[in-house]
């Protein structure tokens, strides 16, 4: 066959052939939770040190951790290398990137991730790994075919669409060739056992919709349900709709980092991120909650962030105890997926505390309305004090539940007290619980807590 009838004859199969995708609601019903290395391993991560960690979350599967992600740099031979080509990326035949077989022994002889894959599914969890959206410009370069085509990497390549920040990769054309690229790599891949996919530089800065779109179908053609996340952020909230209609995950900021702010230091793009900007932020997204479509407040950088960090020295979290605990309290009442990032072999009392708290995380999974409460007619302290309530009326043990969570945004202790008519509640006597305590608040029609600088206090309504 002429290729030009060749391409005509794929292009035909891509457009009418292939089932439309749909959006699976049962993919990623609840928000997603689970492990990444990019906190504490940045691109250095190997087998036994990523065994080690999956060996610990596995132990908290039953709390419902259940993804383990291999972040950036797994296909780099020398990660510590200072550009593309001394970190020695690694691809096969067909330009596909494949793990270093130094760094991850059980990827030799053509293996690729799949016993790795099999041992975290043995462990009764999921596996996860990280890719730049694009194609290598090496493999560009040396112009390698696309499996089971007869297009090369020049026909799918698009070289006007970069990343600003990365150089190993093209950007990948909306075109038959760049569809039957990406359907090749998902097909490895999903050949493998993967069941999570973290695509970087693809929601923003540039956001490229088309490569979402050729991601996604590609992933759809495997027919293995494969959870799509999207990175970086911050994602546009004019683009929700459309990223949610591709992705389970998608950023809402740049990457966060173990700091209140980072105001002080002349850094751009929002990076780094600190805790008290997810506030207003995730009080944007909160509407666009839903099954199978979850606005993400990026990893939980939380504990011992070493021995080789994506970003800084090795270190215990920056963050104060009780904003590590407001940090977790947050993006579960908000709803984000919980992709922890500390270093697991090295699990403090905090953060385990954290990682087991069944009511925080009952509410990330069950909530069926969790929401930001207007605090401007809330009296003095509110200032820069936040409330969430949240509300879980589901089937099931618990069947209907009340929660309402308070931070305080401020440098110093505060008292707030205000009544639950205020709040939304009917004016009726409550008793509440303190979630953090498990002391019980006496019946009353007003509620005050008093919270250290940065500090908050969860309470399930009796």
């Amino acid at each position: 066959m002429a290729r030009s009838a060749f391409i005509s004859a794929t292009l035909f199969v891509i457009l009418f052939l292939v089932p439309p995708l749909s959006h699976a609601q049962t993919l990623a019903a609840s928000p997603p939770m689970g492990w990444n290395s990019w906190d504490s391993y940045g691109l250095t991560i190997d087998e036994d040190q990523f065994k080690a960690n999956v060996k610990v979350l596995a132990s908290l599967e039953q709390y419902g951790w259940k993804y383990a992600v291999v972040d950036e740099g797994w296909y780099m031979a020398n990660p510590a290398g200072k550009t593309v080509e001394l970190r020695k990326y690694l691809w096969n035949s067909n330009g596909l990137l494949i793990p270093a077989p130094d760094r991850f022994p059980s990827a030799a002889d053509g293996a690729g991730f799949k016993p790795l894959a099999d041992w975290v599914h043995e462990q009764g969890l999921k596996f996860g790994i990280h890719i730049m959206r694009g194609i290598p410009r090496q493999v560009v370069e040396a112009n390698l075919p696309i499996a089971d085509t007869l297009f090369h990497a020049e026909d799918a390549a698009d070289k006007t669409s970069p990343c600003p920040w990365d150089e190993g990769n093209w950007g990948v054309k909306d075109n038959a060739a760049g569809q039957a690229y990406y359907d090749s790599m998902l097909r490895l891949y999903a050949s493998w056992g993967l069941d999570f996919l973290k695509v970087d530089c693809i929601a923003t800065n540039p956001y490229r919709p088309s490569e979402i779109r050729q991601i996604a179908e590609a992933i759809h053609k495997t027919g293995r349900p494969i959870v799509l996340s999207l990175s970086p952020g911050p994602t546009a909230l004019d683009d929700a709709a459309e990223v949610a209609k591709y992705a389970q995950m998608w950023r809402i900021s740049n990457d966060h980092w173990d700091g209140w702010t980072f105001h002080e230091q002349p850094y751009h793009d929002e990076f780094p991120f600190g805790l008290k900007g997810d506030f207003d932020r995730l009080a944007q997204w909160f509407t666009y909650t839903s099954p199978g479509a979850w606005p993400d407040a990026d990893m939980l950088p939380e504990g011992w962030l070493g021995p080789s960090p994506g970003w800084g020295p090795p270190r215990q979290s920056h963050e104060t105890p009780d904003e590590q605990r407001t940090e977790f309290t947050l993006w579960c009442v908000a709803r984000s997926p919980l992709i922890f990032g500390g270093n697991l072999t090295r699990l403090d009392a905090l953060s385990r505390s954290l990682l087991t708290n069944q009511t925080l995380i009952f509410i990330d999974q069950n909530a069926s309305y969790s929401r930001p409460v207007d605090t401007a007619n809330l009296g003095p302290g509110f200032e820069n004090a936040r409330v969430w309530r949240s509300t879980i009326a589901e089937p099931g043990a618990r069947g209907y539940a009340e929660y309402f969570t308070f931070f305080n945004l401020g440098d110093s202790p505060t008292t707030l007290h205000t009544a639950w008519k205020q709040l939304g509640l009917e004016g009726a006597k409550y008793s509440v619980r303190n979630v953090w305590d498990d002391s019980v608040v006496k019946e009353s029609k007003e509620m005050s807590v008093t919270l250290p600088p940065h500090g908050s206090a969860l309470f399930e309504m009796r």
